[in-house]
């Protein structure tokens, strides 16, 4: 019904940036809002942030707040998550998942790869 495909991962230095994309396709008028969520090696599911599919409210954990952005071209079934001063520690598999009208779960993507190196 709804499939999300992130994009936009890759190495980059300690305080650089890099942009992820969650493009939505199937039956994006039935998302509610788009999260994004982290899994680094070794470590637990971590929340990431959260934006209406409105693009109108947004929110960003603590752990990177000041930091990271959520966003959405609003001309694109796509959902941003820019990524600014990036450290080490945000080295995960940063996945993206629709909360969908109707459905009791949420729907995944496969997920893109950050990798911060020193």
């Amino acid at each position: 019904q709804v499939q999300l495909a992130e994009s936009g991962g890759g190495l980059v230095q300690a305080g650089g940036s890099l942009r992820l994309s969650c493009a939505a396709s199937g039956d994006t008028l039935s998302i509610h809002g788009i999260n994004w969520v982290r899994q680094g090696p070794g470590k637990g599911r971590e929340f990431v942030a959260a934006i209406t599919w409105s693009g109108i409210s947004t929110y960003v954990a603590a752990s990177v707040k000041g930091r990271f952005t959520v966003s959405r071209d609003n001309r694109k079934n796509t959902v941003y998550l820019e990524m600014n001063s990036l450290k080490p520690e945000d080295t995960a598999v940063y996945s993206c998942n629709a909360e969908v009208t109707g459905s009791v779960g949420r729907y995944w993507g496969q997920g893109t790869q950050v990798t911060v190196s020193s």
